[in-house]
Parts: structure tokens; sequence; C-alpha cells
């Protein structure tokens, strides 16, 4: 497989501005707030192992793959190191699939690392999407090569890759075999988006150029991918955006970098792991961010997750609620869960994070954020949507 991109095109269309007073409008209550997990829903699914950023296998109309009642699910994993943070240095994409049980708790099962080691064309795996052909039994995994394969330290370098490989479920065993050689999906022009080769960096303020999620507009058919990115002639270091491109082929092998969707130059650094869901003849798109990814003159939402609301996929995109934020963590806890995912089905999977850690309860100090950190998959919330209007429905 080849993947290949032209350079950016010019669209009709203006970047959706995030506005400080979106933000300084947030007014946070029981209707937009994730509910307290409890401490028996975060026992670690696999005990020894970190585990993350996760995302479902789709099919090509957006709705989770089930497999006589199991869901395959890839997620973001480590072992489980003196100090958590160091997590995203060592990252591989696990294979995992998951069904409810009879009291609405999560049954998951392991099946190891997705790819084969020494795949990658980057020095670790980071977050993406999935897309499932049930014609072919074919996986599509698009995902971010971070660093270069072979580095002696490891960079932030992000990369857009795209692998297939052949599923074969059969009972309680869920492999993928057969992945092709990654390509380079397309790359950064360095015109609109910053292409992202620092060296260096912390987790929450580096540059992004990553996560890229597939979307098929049941409008036309048209597919996308939307990714996390950085403006290069943003105004401000915190100069985050939502970028997207259109696959030129049906092979979705050739893509067309478009002008980003959303623009929030001089309010946040980072919106993470955007996705589109279409419901009610809307589009809504999902983004996660954390209140430390702010800029620090201005105001500032809670680590949540946040969307805007749109009739078409090139927009003109609003906030959804007027400020963009659909779902916080709450106050008391407010780092408890982080990096959401939002199904077809309006269920909303994450990881659970700090989530017994008040406000500035954090200590800079490795042995505390390894006492503290969860690192298991949360549980599930359900929000509800109606035109511009979003707010949590219920746990699991």
């Amino acid at each position: 497989m080849t993947a290949t991109a032209t350079t950016a095109k010019r669209a009709p269309w203006q970047a959706a501005i995030w506005r400080p007073e979106h933000v300084a409008a947030i007014r946070q209550t029981m209707d937009t707030t994730i509910p307290h997990a409890a401490a028996a829903d975060l026992t670690p699914v696999l005990p020894g192992i970190d585990l993350w950023d996760l995302w479902p296998l789709q099919l090509a109309d957006g709705s989770t793959a089930l497999f006589d009642g199991w869901s395959v699910w890839l997620v973001l994993s480590a072992p489980a190191l003196p100090d958590p943070d160091e997590r995203h240095a060592i990252a591989r994409i696990r294979l995992m699939s998951q069904r409810s049980r009879a009291d609405g708790t999560l049954e998951w099962r392991d099946h190891g690392n997705a790819l084969p080691d020494g795949l990658c064309p980057g020095s670790r795996e980071w977050a993406g999407s999935a897309l499932f052909d049930p014609a072919t039994d074919t996986v599509t995994l698009f995902y971010t090569a971070a660093g270069f394969r072979g580095e002696a330290k490891p960079t932030f370098a992000q990369r857009l890759f795209q692998t297939r490989g052949g599923l074969t479920v059969a009972g309680d065993t869920v492999r993928i075999t057969g992945w092709t050689t990654p390509a380079e999906s397309f790359v950064a022009d360095d015109a609109q988006y910053m292409l992202v080769t620092q060296a260096d960096g912390v987790p929450g303020f580096i540059k992004g150029f990553r996560d890229p999620a597939h979307f098929r507009d049941p409008a036309d058919g048209a597919t996308y991918l939307l990714f996390t990115g950085s403006l290069k002639q943003g105004r401000s270091d915190w100069n985050g955006c939502i970028g997207i491109a259109r696959a030129a082929d049906a092979g979705l092998d050739h893509w067309d970098i478009l002008p980003p969707l959303v623009s929030a130059d001089g309010l946040n650094n980072e919106q993470e792991r955007p996705h589109i869901v279409a419901h009610g003849g809307f589009y809504y798109l999902f983004w996660s961010t954390q209140r430390k990814v702010f800029a620090p003159d201005g105001p500032s939402g809670p680590n949540g997750l946040y969307a805007m609301v749109a009739k078409s996929v090139l927009g003109p995109w609003e906030p959804v609620n007027g400020t963009g934020l659909v779902a916080g963590n709450p106050a008391d806890v407010p780092y408890q869960t982080y990096s959401w995912w939002v199904s077809d089905d309006l269920s909303v999977a994450g990881f659970a994070d700090l989530a017994g850690v008040a406000e500035g309860g954090q200590i800079d100090d490795p042995l505390w954020r390894r006492a503290h950190f969860n690192g298991t998959p949360a549980p599930i919330f359900r929000i509800a949507l109606d035109g511009a209007r979003g707010w949590v429905e219920a746990g699991k």
C-alpha cells in the first residue's frame, strides 16, 4: 500500500474560531459533569501494564464492529514504569476486546500488541483510529508514528501513517495479521500546519500533527481524516487547531490535505483526538483538552470533552452549548479521566488518569505519580445531543 498526498488546498470556508468568550462562559453543571468513578471501576484490567488512549474498530458508517457481542479496541499501552509519565516514550498499540456484562460492567480480553515489533517507522506508536471492511475482513489502522525508528533518544516528531491487516476472530482469540508496510498518509504542509519535528518537549505542551480519525460523510460518501494540529502562522504559542484531509480515491490511499476546521489560536495548545459523529441530522466534532494547556493569560475550561456542531462536515461550526464543553471532570476530582472517544450510540470511552486527586493535589514527583496514576479504561458514560445542545445523560 502506498499513501500519497497533494499540497494543502485552499477552501471556501474559514476555520471556526474557538474564542476566549466561549470558554469564559463555561458554567459547569451536573448536565456537563462526568459521573464520579467508583473505586471498583478503577481496578486495572491489565495489572502491570498502563493503558490510556483507546478507540474502537469501526465500520465505514461510524458504527462499532461487533463479533458475537464483543467489540474490538485499540489501546495505547506500556509496561508500568516507575514514572508513568515515561509511558509516552515507549507506547505501543494494544489489541483488546470488550463486552458488557449483565450488571453493566465491562469485561476485557487482551490480545497483545496490535503491530509486530519493528513495523512502525517511529520509535513508538501513538493514537489513531481503525476501520473494518467486513467484506474482506480487512482492518485499516490510521495512527501516529512518534519519533523515528532507531533514534537514540525519543523525540516528539509526529507523522501520520496507515497500514492494513487481516482480522481473525475465533472464540476467545482476536488477531490481525499480514500487516502491510506502513505508508505515510499525508505530510504537514508547513504552511498552514506546523511540521512537527521537535526533539524535546513535555506532554501537554508539545506541538501536534497526530491522532488521525476517519469519518465517512453519510451525505455523499466522502471519507476524511481529522487530526490534532498546530497552526504554522499562529499568533501565539497556544496555537492548537483541528485539521482535516479528504480521501482522493476510493481505496483511501491518496489524500488531499485541507485547511483547518477549527482554530484555538491564542486560547489553547491542544485539541486532542478530534473525531466526528453524525447524529440527528447534525455533525458533531469532538475533542479532548486539559485546563493546563489553555493560554495562561486567558480563560480556561476543565479537563473535558468538547465539541462543535454543524450541518455539514466543512461547517460552519459553532460551539456546542455556546461554550464547547459537553462533559468535564467533576470539580473535586478534576483529573479523574481523560482522552475520550464518542461512539455512534453516544457512549463515551476514556481512561482513568488521577481519579482520586483534588485540584492542586498534583505533586511533581515520579513516586507520587506512580502511586496515583490509574492507567486503565474508565467507566463508560453516555451523552445526549439535540441540535446545538449536548449533556451527560448517564454513567455506564
